[in-house]
């Protein structure tokens, strides 16, 4: 069974390292159940590049994008909470998904499909990763005023729609970045678990976005590691790492974590 590897181990890096970012302003926002939710608009896409006999990760970032766009634009039109809007996309994908894809298509769609990454993912898994690690960075307080308040951001001259949109793409790309190996289930839980440890143990920003990537890398290297020398499928040993990072997280006292 092939696991994480050479150029895959490099990907997988760069991919938990946007995953760590993203969801710990997903968590700012509230909303980081959607990470899970959202990893399922991919599914329609898959079955539709199936059928066409593309390469099914084009259908999912292709799905993706299109769903990031829809949820944005719905939101804005109806003006109810984000979580709401992708549950409704979310819901309607899975069922989609689940009438365009056999049984062991939707297991890999689910869990992922481990193998040798070709030259062309490689880089374009790269440069999409290097992307949202960019917009995460340079965009960091413009972002946070945003989650405090939408209102406050307009003043001080922050186009919020505009904002708001690269923020659900670059979101919706980093769970496309995670499908080859994690899968649209699991790839969730690497943008929940991680921000979730960094809350517990950060005290300010800064500090909560390098423990969400130190603790996404950590998970993606050690499960990779782990998986390849218990031969097993490395997308649930990553997530079973970072979990045994959140529940170490919990013996640090109150008094030193962040609230």
């Amino acid at each position: 069974m092939a696991n994480l590897t050479g150029s895959a181990l490099i990907l997988s890096a760069a991919t938990s390292t946007a995953a760590g970012l993203i969801g710990s302003y997903a968590l700012m926002r509230r909303m980081t159940l959607a990470a899970d939710a959202l990893s399922h608009v991919a599914l329609p896409g898959i079955g539709v590049a199936i059928l066409l006999r593309v390469n099914p990760l084009a259908g999912a970032v292709v799905a993706l994008v299109a769903g990031a766009v829809l949820i944005w634009a719905v939101e804005n039109r109806t003006q109810l909470a984000t979580e709401t809007v992708i549950g409704v996309v979310f819901s309607t994908a899975l069922a989609v998904g689940a009438l365009l894809t056999t049984g062991e298509q939707l297991m890999d769609a689910l869990f992922g499909t481990p193998g040798a990454l070709s030259g062309a993912e490689l880089v374009i898994g790269l440069v999409g990763a290097g992307a949202i690690i960019t917009f995460a960075l340079v965009a960091r307080d413009r972002l946070v005023v945003m989650f405090v308040s939408a209102d406050i951001a307009r003043t001080t001259g922050i186009n919020v729609r505009r904002l708001g949109l690269l923020y659900l793409l670059a979101f919706a790309l980093t769970v496309a970045l995670g499908l080859r190996y994690l899968g649209a289930l699991l790839m969730g839980s690497l943008m929940i678990i991680p921000p979730a440890t960094a809350r517990r143990l950060a005290r300010n920003l800064p500090g909560m976005l390098t423990i969400s990537v130190a603790v996404a890398l950590i998970a993606t290297i050690l499960g990779g590691w782990l998986a390849d020398h218990v031969r097993r499928p490395p997308g649930p040993m990553i997530v079973s790492v970072a979990a045994a990072c959140f529940f170490l997280s919990l013996l640090v006292p109150r008094s030193r974590a962040t609230r």
